[in-house]
């Protein structure tokens, strides 16, 4: 089987030293990327760890499609304990910062400890240096890009970073990359931020060497050539598909569709598109570099979940409202997820549904915990009784669109997902609009076994993907059989191996206290409490949602 090379480099932050020792067991049974950081954080960091303490560890990974020039392979992950879920947690990455940690020639990078001052730390290939930047305390992510452009000569693509957010230990806080692309969900960015550092860059000349079957030269030519309106308009083009299903949560979620959606729309983004953007080697072009020279406003995006969550969610119509939101989460190094969401349940407090100006100065407080930011920083699922709202989450982590209540089995994956309301850890969503053929289309009403069950084959899928590490978008690209070809193994076992990594999260969550009562919604779904114990029967766990033993259920072993 085909996987990731190199050490381990262990980063301790408070001692200001660097090791390295061989992992190559973890990487032969866990390919790369988030399996063999889950691995490596179950094995080393407490069950009992404070998500903002010393003893938390965050894991930098990819894997060895890294080190081709294959399309959709410009991502990389990162783990630790949450802040925000309080569990085990991977967050996924793209731009073009990948290729530049392959190249130090470290397998994973394990950030541990905390620092008495902000740091940067630079891993090279030859070593790791350490740098007080006390100067840099405050700054927003291109203030921090632009200093390691000025002072080290490195640009966008060598920088993860935090904003002020990470710094304030807002819980769902970013780590940024390229500058505007974000390791977003779970709030690892505040974990950065409790550990006292700005930045970690990287550089070398170290790579590993991976020759591919030709195979990965068709899916870069079929990238290029495809006619999908994903290179138009990204995700914003299921904006329209979404409202017209009620599966688009408006005004905190009291409403399932939006009166002015058209307004922000994927047209509505296009229309501000002024070039096309890519993640690293990608030539699929999904990105959305978007400009609006009245107002002054460029960000990248937004994409479909920013439109949610700054739009419909917040009942604001113009999309440059929306653009203007996105650059903000960007700059200040928040998830726009979560952060749209603590910011319409504030909205609803004030009936100001549709002020974007509040919406703007909202962001702002959060990010640097000022008045009412200070609450809004914990998430929707600490704030919400003194905000007198409903609880919008699951395992504390704030809801993206594709609502469950009209997508019935993206209710049962954001139920049981290990990193909470997270679309991403499965994708059922893809299934029941349907954005896939008619043959492989689910009704989205309703959850039956068949739901269940292939829930856990979309779960393993996508956790295979973030250790190869291969993009989302790949799909109907990325077949069985390339998988098979491209990582030189049956595609059963390695479908196995995305089963461990999702069992070892869980058996992780499990020691913290997580249970069966924690798979909840917070709204009524028919048949989900059967299908819950048939989720976890068919993965080979208690009816309490419980590991019994890790590696040795069905859907993690076979």
């Amino acid at each position: 089987m085909r996987h990731m090379e190199g050490p381990l480099l262990s980063v301790d932050i408070g001692a200001r030293e660097a090791t390295t020792e061989a992992i190559d067991d973890t990487l032969a049974e866990f390919i790369g990327g988030r399996g063999v950081a889950t691995k490596l954080a179950h094995d080393r960091v407490p069950f009992d760890a404070d998500p903002f303490g010393p003893e938390n560890r965050l894991y930098l990974t990819t894997g060895p499609m890294q080190a081709s020039q294959m399309s959709f392979t410009g991502r990389m992950s990162l783990t630790g304990v949450s802040p925000l879920t309080d569990g085990l947690l991977s967050s996924n990455a793209g731009g073009f910062m990948s290729r530049n940690f392959a190249d130090t020639g470290n397998a994973a990078v394990e950030l541990v400890g905390a620092s008495d001052e902000l740091l940067a730390v630079h891993v090279r290939d030859d070593g790791v240096t350490f740098e007080e930047v006390p100067d840099l305390a405050g700054a927003d992510v291109p203030a921090v890009c632009d200093y390691m452009a000025e002072e080290h000569g490195l640009d966008d693509e060598h920088v993860a970073c935090i904003g002020p957010a990470g710094e304030n230990q807002v819980r769902f806080a970013c780590v940024m990359t390229s500058r505007s692309r974000a390791f977003g969900r779970g709030g690892l960015g505040a974990v950065m931020g409790a550990k006292n550092v700005k930045a970690v860059t990287f550089e070398g000349d170290d790579a590993l060497d991976v020759d591919l079957p030709g195979l990965g030269g068709d899916i870069h030519r079929e990238a290029a050539t495809s006619d999908n309106i994903m290179k138009r308009q990204g995700t914003a083009s299921v904006t329209d598909l979404g409202n017209e299903m009620e599966a688009f949560p408006t005004r905190y979620f009291s409403e399932r569709s939006f009166e002015g959606a058209e307004r922000i729309n994927g047209d509505a983004v296009e229309s501000k598109k002024y070039k096309k953007g890519t993640c690293s080697q990608c030539a699929f072009a999904c990105k959305l570099p978007t400009r609006d020279e009245e107002r002054g406003v460029e960000t990248e995006g937004p994409e479909y979940e920013t439109i949610m969550a700054f739009g419909g969610n917040c009942a604001v119509d113009d999309v440059v409202d929306v653009m203007k939101s996105n650059e903000l989460c960007d700059r200040l190094g928040m998830d726009v997820i979560s952060c749209g969401d603590t910011v319409a349940a504030y909205l609803e407090t004030q009936d100001a549904f549709g002020d974007a100006e509040l919406v703007h100065e909202t962001v702002e407080q959060i990010a640097h915990r000022e008045g009412i930011g200070d609450v809004l920083a914990e998430g929707v699922d600490r704030a919400h009784d003194e905000l007198g709202v409903e609880n919008w989450s699951v395992k504390g982590m704030e809801f993206p669109a594709h609502d469950g209540r009209a997508l019935n089995g993206q209710g049962l994956s954001f139920a049981v997902s290990n990193r909470g309301a997270d679309h991403m850890y499965a994708t059922f969503y893809a299934y029941e609009y349907p954005l896939v053929s008619r043959e492989e289309a689910f009704d989205p009403d309703g959850i039956g076994n068949e739901k269940a069950e292939k829930l856990i084959e979309l779960e393993n899928t996508r956790a295979l993907e973030d250790c190869g590490v291969v993009c989302r978008f790949s799909r109907g690209m990325m077949t069985p059989e390339r998988f098979a070809t491209l990582f030189d193994a049956d595609f059963e076992e390695l479908l196995s191996v995305g089963g461990r990594v999702v069992e070892l999260e869980r058996h992780f969550n499990n020691e913290r206290g997580f249970d069966r009562g924690d798979d909840q919604l917070p709204y009524d779904i028919d048949g989900l409490d059967a299908a819950l114990s048939r989720y976890y029967e068919a993965r080979g766990w208690t009816d309490d949602g419980i590991v019994p033993e890790p590696g040795q259920s069905p859907t993690a072993a076979d």
